[in-house]
């Protein structure tokens, strides 16, 4: 039987409570905030070990319209953070485009079918998408990476999602929207929803003081405890207040270890590499 709206609002908002009480979280608040303006540049990538090249991210709309946009541009040219950023950032770490920082509630993402993919606001039914309440980590996705949605899971019997593979980053520091940042895989949880697979990596800032003590899920739940279980509650009820059905998570809700995630960002990597050669259908993807 199908609980009732506002039974299924009260762990949403209590997780949101928790969160929102801790110090830290009413610290990074403030400091997460990030104003966007018409024709704002910014250049360079500020993560340690990310991105190197020489890129800058340039706006135009204002933040919180239809029409916001945030382009990607590397020697005055303009390029795709889903397909010209490459995936891997060396040591064993990933490049994540940052596409909500933490403590925000804008539904941002790269635009997959938008010509050189930049970032806004997803919309639904017309209207601008924002969460509830924060997301408390910074959330975004690895380039060159897709989820396929031709290709069913032997196990879990669900396809892709049709998006780039989805990284939530733990860190201490509020990482800039559009902001490409070297960060460790540390496991990754299978989420399902509505029928498609929707793979959460777990990932963490190589630059942030935490990242030389995490490597895997078990130091993650021994250093931070909590987390796990924070990042799978809040994805699990995110969308209960517009009287959606909670999401599911495959394999008994573990979160995978490292050797899993990497597994699944290899596999990703490959489903995209067959997107980009024209193996399988693209659909309304751009990928030019």
């Amino acid at each position: 039987r199908r609980l009732s709206p506002p039974a299924l609002v009260r762990p949403y908002d209590t997780i949101i409570m928790l969160y929102s009480r801790s110090a830290m979280a009413v610290a990074f608040l403030a400091s997460g905030a990030v104003a966007f303006q018409r024709g704002a540049v910014r250049t360079g990538v500020r993560a340690a070990g990310a991105f190197t090249r020489h890129m800058a991210t340039t706006t135009a709309g204002e933040l919180g319209t239809t029409e916001f946009r945030l382009s990607f541009t590397e020697d005055d040219k303009t390029i795709s953070p889903w397909h010209d950023i490459p995936l891997e950032a060396g040591d064993g770490c990933y490049n994540m485009v940052t596409e909500i920082p933490k403590y925000t509630k804008a539904k941002m993402e790269v635009a997959t079918k938008e010509e050189n993919n930049p970032i806004a606001q997803d919309m639904k039914k017309g209207k601008l998408r924002d969460y509830h309440g924060p997301i408390f980590w910074n959330y975004g996705c690895l380039p060159q990476t897709w989820e396929d949605p031709n290709i069913e899971h032997p196990e879990l019997k669900v396809s892709g999602d049709d998006d780039p593979l989805d990284v939530v980053e733990v860190g201490s520091a509020s990482l800039e929207m559009g902001s490409v940042t070297a960060v460790k895989p540390i496991g990754v949880l299978a989420m399902i929803d509505d029928g498609e697979l929707d793979w959460k990596l777990i990932a963490i800032n190589k630059a942030d003081p935490m990242a030389a003590e995490i490597d895997d899920v078990s130091d993650l739940e021994a250093k931070m405890p909590g987390v796990v279980s924070g990042i799978r509650e809040w994805f699990r009820w995110y969308k209960t207040p517009d009287d959606k059905p909670l999401n599911g998570f495959g394999f008994d809700e573990k979160c995978l270890p490292k050797a899993d995630a990497i597994k699944v960002i290899e596999e990703t990597n490959e489903q995209w590499k067959a997107l980009k050669e024209g193996k399988v259908e693209a659909g309304k993807l751009w990928l030019a």
